[in-house]
């Protein structure tokens, strides 16, 4: 069954190629001209408190139904939303006002688009998520992107010296979260117990499958699922013998130079579209010396192949490993992706990403999309519903990340 799963993952572009009346030329990377964010003034704000808890899981936001009815924001809002606060390693605060130049306004306005019924609770059914015990995965592209916050979330990198994460990880809307002051971000090692004949001769305890290397995602992978509560604690105390006999992945940790959060994150100023806000960047002390994964515009579900997505984070139920999972998205919004693949506290922050055709090559490249904000209760109808949520990246969030990377609109024509 594993081997029979394993390879339908492998073939998912070529059967979203072959599904209906799309065709290979439709999944491809159409670049788009990006909105100018341009810094107009910045001003001194006191220093935050840090007395905030961090807060993993979200309730009372602005669901499906809620995002159809919201208008669209003018200009004005825009400018408002997209100014950002930088917060310095010596807890000093920055508010920056920006313009935002060359923005086109979507006709569709707030639009929702639902694709099946939605289950419940963050594992949907059987838990489909996989932890990556083999080195040589771990500490290579793609999965090597993943990195841990020390607040307790996840993040990727997005150049030798930022990471993309959710902002909820920092700010709970009101105030910086505790731990957030003395941020570090986690970069994965591998530290092996024993000597090598002992790793050499150390007995399994879940099978690995090798598979095709088109898709690295999909290669090496446990693939032993949780069926219930208690099978899932006895999973969880298998991967940890696992990640012991092969090698389990530890932590080189560099401090956070300064942070920027979009002013729509804020309570009070975003009020029902404050998660369409929930993205953060940080940049490192000292630049790493790994492959990142670059940004790239959000297509609509019926652009990538497959309808599928994927994001791989430091879930807390699976302490000490690596989890990647895939699925496919069940709705969207302009800003929102409503999803159901399995995540646990932890991962919120990861990269979702896909992979597409580069223009007018042969290759396929993947790029970052969305960032996963977690599991959130939303208001449906008048009633809560659970979904596990990613906010898109927009051409205006696009930009607005680039700006925060290069510290000018220079390389940010085209994303």
């Amino acid at each position: 069954m594993e081997h029979k799963l394993l390879l339908f993952i492998f073939f998912i572009p070529i059967l979203g190629l072959t599904e209906g009346t799309e065709t290979e030329q439709d999944f491809t990377w159409h670049l788009k001209k990006i909105p100018q964010i341009v810094r107009k003034r910045t001003f001194s704000l006191d220093s935050p408190k840090f007395e905030a808890r961090t807060e993993l899981e979200l309730n009372s936001v602005c669901g499906i139904e809620c995002q159809r009815k919201l208008p669209v924001p003018s200009l004005s809002d825009l400018k408002d939303l997209l100014s950002y606060e930088t917060i310095f390693e010596n807890g000093t605060r920055t508010l920056t006002e920006v313009n935002v130049l060359g923005l086109v306004h979507d006709p569709a306005g707030n639009t929702t688009t639902r694709r099946s019924p939605r289950k419940k609770r963050q594992i949907y059914g059987t838990d489909s998520r996989f932890s990556i015990y083999d080195k040589r995965f771990m500490t290579n592209f793609p999965f090597n992107t993943a990195v841990k916050i020390s607040t307790g979330c996840s993040g990727i990198l997005i150049s030798p010296k930022h990471v993309l994460t959710a902002a909820h990880c920092l700010h709970n809307g009101k105030d910086y979260v505790k731990g957030s002051k003395r941020l570090r971000v986690g970069l994965m090692k591998t530290k092996s117990r024993g000597d090598g004949r002992k790793r050499k001769g150390a007995k399994r305890s879940r099978r690995e499958v090798p598979v095709a290397q088109e898709d690295p995602e999909v290669a090496t992978v446990g693939t032993q699922r949780r069926q219930s509560k208690g099978g899932g604690r006895k999973q969880r105390r298998s991967g940890r013998k696992q990640g012991t006999s092969d090698g389990m992945p530890s932590f080189q940790w560099t401090r956070v130079k300064s942070t920027h959060i979009p002013k729509g994150w804020f309570k009070g100023v975003s009020g029902d579209i404050a998660m369409d806000y929930d993205y953060a960047v940080l940049e490192l002390k000292r630049p790493h010396k790994r492959k990142y994964m670059e940004l790239g515009i959000s297509p609509t579900i019926k652009m990538m192949p497959g309808s599928m997505i994927h994001f791989s984070g430091f879930d807390n139920d699976r302490s000490g490993q690596l989890v990647y999972r895939f699925c496919s998205i069940s709705d969207e919004s302009n800003d929102l992706f409503y999803q159901y693949c399995d995540a646990e506290p932890g991962s919120t922050g990861s990269g979702v990403y896909l992979r597409l055709k580069e223009p007018n090559k042969k290759k396929w490249k993947r790029k970052i999309i969305a960032v996963y904000s977690g599991h959130q209760w939303v208001d449906v109808n008048g009633e809560q519903q659970d979904y596990n949520v990613a906010v898109r990246i927009t051409p205006l969030k696009y930009a607005q990340i680039c700006f925060w990377i290069h510290g000018n609109d220079e390389n940010c024509a085209q994303g």
